[in-house]
């Protein structure tokens, strides 16, 4: 199973809308199915250029290692050699800030990702948990805080 178009539209669109409840920076949302292909992707007016090569590398780094970046942020400080390694093996993709959410079903199995640029991290990780839980889904961002 893979995350639909439909729920992956309602990550993206709540994603953005808890955005702009907070008053955060514009923000860039990607969605990616369990193979790692683009569903969905917003960037909002003024969103830097890069922001969404920041997202997807978030959520494809997510994917490719089978926890969110939270848990590759907190990896990467302990162990700079394999994440240049990691670097190196995925052609730079794999972006290691918190902000790349993985999407559970309620078996628990991943069926997709969701990576958010633009604000700080944490701000961004909270974005992605609130569009991936009015999906209906499970968000697991990684990290020790994770359950």
């Amino acid at each position: 199973m893979s995350v639909t178009l439909a729920q992956a539209s309602t990550i993206v669109d709540v994603a953005l809308k808890k955005a702009r409840e907070m008053n955060l920076a514009p923000l860039t949302v990607a969605v990616l199915d369990a193979g790692g292909h683009l569903v969905a992707f917003k960037r909002e007016d003024k969103s830097g250029i890069l922001r969404y090569d920041i997202a997807y590398g978030k959520a494809w780094g997510a994917l490719g290692m089978g926890f969110g970046s939270r848990t590759l942020f907190e990896r990467a400080a302990s162990t700079p050699q394999f994440f240049n390694a990691l670097y190196a093996a995925s052609g730079g993709r794999v972006v290691t800030n918190p902000g790349g959410v993985l999407i559970r079903d309620a078996g628990g199995d991943v069926i997709g990702a969701a990576g958010i640029s633009g604000d700080t991290s944490d701000k961004d990780e909270a974005c992605a948990i609130a569009g991936i839980e009015a999906a209906g889904l499970n968000a697991d961002p990684g990290g020790q805080k994770a359950g």
